[in-house]
């Protein structure tokens, strides 16, 4: 997550990371990880409320993937 007005990282998730399941790959399953995770760290900092960014692509698979973990996790957006 950016903030696009002060140009700062405000939180941050990925599948390399120590402690992530590294058998899922490249696929959904993954998706549903990192959503999981930068919700709860985004909570975590206070921040409820976001918006979300596909960069033109479609939302389905993976992109659909993670946005549904991150609102399950209590995210809005």
């Amino acid at each position: 997550m950016v903030d696009d007005v002060k140009g700062h990282i405000l939180v941050a998730a990925s599948t390399i990371e120590k402690g992530s399941k590294k058998d899922y790959g490249g696929n959904c399953g993954s998706a549903v990880e990192v959503g999981t995770r930068i919700a709860e760290r985004a909570k975590a900092k206070g921040i409820e409320t976001v918006h979300f960014d596909r960069n033109g692509k479609k939302y389905h698979g993976r992109i659909a993937a993670l946005a549904e973990a991150a609102r399950e996790a209590g995210l809005s957006f």
